[in-house]
């Protein structure tokens, strides 16, 4: 078979991951059989969530709010450059959506179609939220999710270790890897996630 031109995905999702950001849409039923569409953003490289939005109605106006709020968020974050945004073909994207990244220089790479396995890091972070969160919560409405989405982003970001980064959060990404703890075991104390639905444990303070 020819060689093709230029890398494979795989190889441009691994070279550009400290510039990629990736995004998609998934519904979440509530108790009262209303859909509501959840649009998250992820960095890919550190694996860290960048924003949720909430909407029983993902038109365009609130679509391209919600890249807005995403690009003024990567503004105020020297450090990283974003250079793509990943996502499908879905039709809830509109023309204004990519518009906004646009303006900023940041160009918008599409999925193949029928191809969710482009996106996986994406697909894998939706997974872990229904697993771990939404299959095991009531959820009464859009205000109740977005704070159940909120609290667990923040667990996510800053405590859930995770395999691809070598079992380190993605707050600790770029950051010098500390030196081995004491001997001794620490006293520990556990935090209540979510109603007692996910434990974090911490060390007391001395």
């Amino acid at each position: 078979a020819p060689r093709r031109d230029g890398p494979s995905w795989r190889q441009f999702l691994s070279a550009q991951a400290k510039g990629i950001v990736a995004c998609d849409f998934f519904t979440v039923e509530t108790v009262f059989l209303k859909t509501l569409y959840v649009l998250v953003f992820m960095h890919i490289e550190t694996r860290r969530i960048l924003g949720v939005g909430v909407s029983a109605n993902p038109n365009g106006a609130w679509v391209t709010q919600q890249a807005r709020n995403l690009v003024v968020d990567l503004d105020g974050d020297p450090e990283r450059c974003t250079r793509f945004l990943l996502r499908d073909r879905d039709a809830k994207y509109c023309r204004s959506f990519d518009a906004v990244f646009d303006a900023e220089g940041i160009e918008v790479v599409l999925t193949p179609y029928r191809t969710p396995q482009a996106n996986a890091h994406a697909e894998r972070l939706i997974g872990g939220l229904r697993r771990e969160v939404l299959d095991h919560v009531l959820i009464l409405g859009r205000r109740h999710l977005l704070d159940v989405l909120r609290e667990y982003a923040a667990h996510h970001n800053s405590h859930r270790p995770h395999r691809g980064l070598g079992l380190r959060r993605p707050h600790d990404v770029g950051r010098p890897i500390p030196g081995p703890g004491p001997a001794r075991p620490e006293e520990r104390q556990r935090r209540e996630i979510l109603g007692g639905l996910i434990h974090e444990y911490h060390a007391r303070a001395a």
